[in-house]
């Protein structure tokens, strides 16, 4: 393994050959909607408030309709879980849940989100197909506070379920094609620039974040002296780190020299790392460490 070389640009350069930001990225959406199962029953919240002598407004009970139900649980689990990839493949663009999605990543993202969705849809479909007997089975658990009132038909089940990925082309900063005045146009377009740049520099931030928390996890669960100081850690420790190297060469839309070098010197550092050399080696296990920690002191100055 060889040591980190930390000469890398401290800002980003943007040349003139490199791609811009619209020509190599998208913006995408994931609009997921499902059925959780819950709902506040307000009879029994006031009866609770009344019992403990509490206001009624400051109480909500609030009921799971099918008690636990597993294959519910199951959609609720994969939805946390394909919204946490989109976020992982992707950048942040803006707050109406737009994100950056480099076109180097655009097929790995699709076929992942692709495979995403067909689960979702299996998952949805098993639940649907149970839904009447579930129904039925919770009775007897709810007792009193059973209401078939608060159970949709099957039908309006189905269309609670549902899971969209939408793909849209990235304005170029003076793509505006509107008829208001010069005047106007040119203040539209100049607000528009510094949202731009704004967005670009959060979305290269993000990166910069997710490199940071791993590095510095990754130095400090290698923090030890000696077998007998040894800190348990996972295998991911180092494939945490490892995967950076993809994420900062797909999110490089623009060609930043830093941003390669930095994916350059980490490839080298961490060739021939192994969670099992990192536990039995000291001296292997320092010297990664120093590299680790030789990367972190390159890292561009983050607000976090």
């Amino acid at each position: 393994m060889n040591v980190m070389n930390t000469t890398i640009e401290s800002s980003e350069t943007l040349h003139e050959d490199a791609p811009t930001l619209a020509s190599a990225s998208m913006l995408v959406e994931v609009n997921i909607s499902n059925w959780v199962g819950r709902k506040k029953d307000k009879r029994a919240s006031a009866q609770i408030a009344d019992q403990n002598h509490a206001e009624r407004n400051s109480v909500r009970a609030i009921k799971d309709l099918l008690t636990d139900n597993d294959d519910l649980k199951a959609i609720t689990q994969h939805v946390t879980a394909t919204r946490a990839v989109h976020v992982n493949m992707t950048m942040p663009w803006s707050n109406s849940g737009l994100r950056l999605l480099p076109t180097a990543q655009y097929f790995k993202y699709q076929q992942t989100m692709t495979d995403m969705q067909n689960e979702f849809e299996r998952l949805a479909q098993n639940f649907l197909d149970k839904y009447n007997d579930a129904v039925i089975d919770v009775q007897i658990k709810l007792g009193n506070l059973f209401s078939r009132d608060d159970y949709p038909s099957l039908n309006e089940l189905t269309h609670k379920f549902r899971m969209g990925i939408n793909y849209m082309p990235l304005p170029d900063t003076g793509d505006f094609r509107i008829d208001i005045g010069n005047e106007a146009l040119a203040e539209v377009k100049q607000q528009y620039s510094d949202f731009y740049s704004k967005q670009y520099s959060t979305a290269m931030n993000d990166v910069w974040t997710r490199l940071h928390k791993a590095l510095t996890s990754m130095s400090d669960r290698l923090d030890y002296g000696s077998k007998e100081d040894k800190k348990v850690f996972r295998d991911t420790l180092v494939s945490n780190v490892t995967d950076m190297v993809e994420l900062l060469r797909v999110c490089n839309v623009t060609g930043s020299s830093q941003m390669s070098a930095m994916a350059n010197n980490l490839e080298e550092a961490m060739s021939g790392v192994t969670p099992d050399a990192l536990r039995e080696d000291d001296y292997f296990r320092a010297e990664t460490k120093a590299a680790v920690d030789d990367a972190i002191k390159a890292l561009p100055s983050l607000d976090i």
